[in-house]
């Protein structure tokens, strides 16, 4: 059993970190494209990318019930 707990919580872990990260990315990106007049094809593809995998994982922290501190 506490192994199980202590798997969970490094799991845990790595996902919160990895939302974090996600989400600032696509915060950096979504103002990027705000600043931009014309913003290529390019760049719009890689904000929808870094919204679609923030909202993945936030969605799967939300289940676990896990909160970024």
């Amino acid at each position: 059993m506490l192994f199980r707990k202590k798997l969970r919580h490094t799991f845990d872990e790595r996902l919160l970190n990895s939302l974090k990260k996600i989400k600032q990315e696509w915060l950096t990106r979504k103002k990027l494209v705000e600043q931009s007049i014309e913003p290529s094809y390019l760049i719009l593809y890689e904000l929808k990318l870094a919204e679609a995998k923030y909202l993945f994982l936030l969605k799967e922290a939300k289940e676990r019930k896990l909160t970024l501190k």
